[in-house]
């Protein structure tokens, strides 16, 4: 196995397994912007320190999880039917809670595009990220969690 591909699989395993184990902060976004955009091996093993800093990772409005579960399914990430109705529950409140268009809301705009906002004004891009098929699943599995609890 060559070192891209040894690398590529252990910086996938360690976000997965950090997200999995719910140590994504919120604060953290530009610490997991530098974990999946780091490069070489030594970018992947001094990463894996941070990883342990993080807590866990949160859209910070509802336009913002409906646009990133929109993202996620359009990335195969989560199912159209796990996915859809939660959004389209999300888009129902957005719509009822202002006077444009839910689809016209900057946070769902963004959230389309795969930028993940927090409530603390930080986002990451999950487009650029490098995120692999297990660790996006991980991530947009998060994001659907989360996205019930605003329902």
């Amino acid at each position: 196995m060559n070192i891209s591909k040894r690398y590529s699989l252990l910086l996938s395993s360690s976000i997965a397994m950090a997200i999995f184990s719910g140590s994504i902060a919120a604060q953290g976004f530009g610490q997991l912007k530098d974990i999946m955009g780091g490069s070489g091996a030594s970018g992947a093993a001094s990463s894996l320190g941070s990883l342990g800093s993080l807590s866990s990772i949160a859209p910070g409005s509802i336009g913002n999880a409906a646009g990133i579960l929109d993202y996620c399914v359009k990335n195969s990430y989560l199912s159209d039917s796990k996915a859809s109705p939660v959004k389209d529950q999300l888009m129902g409140k957005l719509s009822s809670s202002q006077d444009q268009p839910a689809t016209d809301n900057p946070d769902y705009v963004n959230g389309v595009k795969g930028i993940l906002s927090g409530s603390d004004g930080q986002s990451v891009d999950l487009s650029m990220a490098g995120l692999k098929a297990k660790a996006g699943k991980e991530v947009c599995q998060r994001i659907l969690d989360q996205a019930k609890s605003m329902l």
